[in-house]
């Protein structure tokens, strides 16, 4: 009887974990291709807006402030730590972390092999500093647009402005469908 008993209660408590933890992280992976939804959805407007009205050369200006003031809303609103990143950063923020890096030469190696970039995502949890937590990537593919200020041939308005705004900038040199970078989430658990 009570080997039956023990044997009950580990199938009520023990087995339901790992769904537990499956549910959890399928919530976490909802919840950040939502924010990445969001961050794309207000940004890609704004900046469309900003390059009707004032051209390319001051869009890099507006896009280096309005960018992670969204984000930062984002963050603030949802408990998230927002960023985007790439092996050739625009600025310090945007530079990966090992985790980061690694991811993204993971999609490059995808795009080498066929697979679409408006597609790839990547999710873990990790240790970092001793806390554990849940990370997510979704790549930013270079769409024809986004060539004006990280192609390979730039007017030399915007290689001005890349250049007061950006000094380090590494983030030129692109062709269409290239992976340039990708959104980076992460959340404490």
């Amino acid at each position: 009887m009570k080997k039956s008993l023990i044997v009950l209660l580990y199938s009520c408590f023990a087995l339901p974990l790992p769904v537990i933890a499956q549910d959890n992280t399928e919530q976490l992976t909802q919840e950040a291709r939502t924010i990445a939804k969001q961050f794309l959805g207000q940004l890609k407007p704004e900046l469309k807006k900003s390059m009707k009205a004032d051209g390319p050369a001051k869009t890099i200006a507006f896009c280096q402030t309005k960018a992670p003031q969204i984000a930062a809303k984002l963050a603030q609103k949802t408990g998230w730590d927002i960023n985007r990143v790439s092996l050739k950063p625009r600025s310090k923020t945007a530079q990966p972390d090992q985790w980061e890096a690694t991811v993204l030469k993971r999609f490059n190696a995808q795009l080498a092999n066929g697979s679409s970039p408006k597609t790839m995502e990547f999710s873990a949890i990790v240790s970092v500093n001793n806390q554990t937590q849940y990370r997510y990537m979704k790549a930013i593919p270079t769409g024809q647009v986004c060539l004006t200020c990280h192609g390979s041939e730039l007017a030399p308005s915007v290689q001005e402005a890349l250049a007061k705004h950006y000094p380090n900038d590494t983030a030129t040199g692109y062709s269409k469908g290239q992976i340039r970078g990708a959104f980076s989430f992460s959340k404490t658990l």
